[in-house]
């Protein structure tokens, strides 16, 4: 029998179908190459804008005609956030759909697979409202993985849904994470990357009431990579809330040279107000004094952000205070988004809504502005030797390989395809767009 994936919005949902898929290849399942002949077809769902739900409402369109047409039957389980918001009533909308597993709800899905495959039916139980972290999230066979280390967010910025339908802040037990690491080391990968809504806020009590918090949870992973020999020589994280960027933190990261030299820190706006507005809880100059710390411990990091525009009552000067921030920071990339407003949040029932086409042209000027940053900031690179991680064939030309660097950044170099999966030293020699032209090291 085979299976088929479609996985939309955020690492963790990347994560959690790599677990569901291990779930299939246990019981002998293959991958069907598209939607159209697979057996089970699972889609992975995003709430978080309302443009992901658009295009989801499209796909389940598509497979509503699908079954229509198609000779052989097949099984369509819909789940993720967008299905724990909705729950029965994405089925009552698309009858095309016959599971409907919310993020709470996903240890059932062993149990549904099993139905499917006795040519039975299963009612899925609703479980009580805690989330269980799967023991694997790797796709066989890639030398980079995912490994969720907390679930769930406690903030409630009033612009996002993430708190609804991911629930409160859980942490994972540090054993099962190093275990989870053991298991991809055994599997030979190279990289990983520390997962979580909230990734720095992780918390575990231990029984005799000691504490491990995110620092010591990197140093943790640290010395056990050292101490078992793992093949796994980056560790990466994301993402991570500014309030909980740690002067511990950062120590660690410079300690350490498995840790990469990259902070993903969303800063959402450069204004205060609207800060305050959106429940960030931090200000401007707290913001900014956290990027001072970054830079002078770690001067060799790059810095990536997400930057939120035209939230109700945003002004002109709020959004100058966004640009001057951009400037002074100096990111190597971001993600640029205008205001969605999300049913259910406090902000989509805010005064001084701004209008679609002020919101549009807003983030059309930030774009042109953070380009020019990444250019000028990532210009400062050529030149230096750095290592690469060696993840494909380069799209563009066959006798190039694209490898990505510690700062985040992506190269193209020629070089031997027996290269993929490796670390490589290469020297930057020119930037073309946002990509790096490279050539392998001496």
């Amino acid at each position: 029998m085979t299976y088929f994936f479609e996985t939309y919005g955020c690492q963790m949902n990347k994560a959690e179908s790599a677990s569901i898929e291990e779930l299939f290849v246990r019981r002998g399942w293959t991958q069907a190459s598209e939607a159209e002949t697979a057996d089970f077809i699972v889609i992975n769902t995003c709430s978080v804008r309302a443009t992901a739900e658009t295009r989801i409402h499209g796909r389940l369109g598509w497979y509503t005609a699908l079954r229509k047409s198609r000779k052989t039957p097949f099984t369509l389980a819909v789940t993720g956030c967008m299905a724990e918001r909705l729950k029965d009533d994405l089925h009552k909308m698309f009858p095309v759909v016959d599971y409907v597993i919310g993020n709470f709800q996903k240890q059932q899905f062993a149990a549904v697979i099993d139905a499917v495959q006795n040519d039975s039916s299963l009612d899925v139980v609703e479980e009580s409202p805690v989330y269980s972290f799967a023991p694997l999230s790797h796709e066989k066979g890639s030398f980079q993985a995912f490994v969720p280390i907390m679930h769930g967010c406690n903030n409630f910025c009033t612009y996002c849904i993430v708190p609804y339908v991911r629930g409160r802040e859980i942490s994972r037990n540090p054993s099962e994470i190093l275990s989870e690491i053991d298991v991809l080391s055994s599997r030979g990968v190279k990289e990983i990357t520390l997962l979580g809504q909230n990734v720095n806020s992780y918390k575990w009590n231990n029984d005799d009431g000691s504490c491990i918090d995110f620092p010591a949870l990197m140093q943790m992973i640290a010395d056990h990579l050292k101490k078992t020999q793992s093949s796994v020589g980056w560790v990466r994280f994301m993402s991570s809330h500014p309030k909980d960027i740690s002067p511990a933190l950062i120590d660690v990261i410079a300690k350490e040279r498995v840790i990469c030299r990259h902070i993903h820190l969303p800063v959402q706006n450069g204004s205060t107000r609207v800060l305050e507005a959106m429940n960030r809880r931090y200000t401007r100059e707290d913001y900014l004094a956290k990027v001072k710390m970054i830079r002078e411990k770690l001067p060799d990091a790059s810095l990536s952000t997400d930057i939120l525009l035209g939230f109700p009552g945003e002004t002109e000067e709020d959004f100058a205070e966004t640009v001057s921030l951009l400037e002074i920071v100096g990111y190597e990339s971001a993600f640029m988004y205008y205001y969605n407003p999300r049913e259910g949040t406090k902000a989509c029932t805010m005064d001084n809504q701004i209008p679609l086409d002020v919101k549009k042209d807003r983030l059309s000027r930030v774009i042109d502005i953070q380009l020019g940053i990444n250019r000028a900031q990532m210009a400062k690179r050529v030149g230096q030797t750095v290592t690469v991680l060696v993840e494909c064939v380069s799209k563009d030309n066959e006798a190039e390989l694209l490898g990505r660097t510690e700062q985040d950044a992506h190269v193209v170099f020629a070089a031997d395809k027996s290269l993929i999966g490796s670390f490589a030293k290469v020297e930057l020699l020119e930037l073309t767009g946002n990509t790096f032209i490279g050539r392998l090291a001496d």
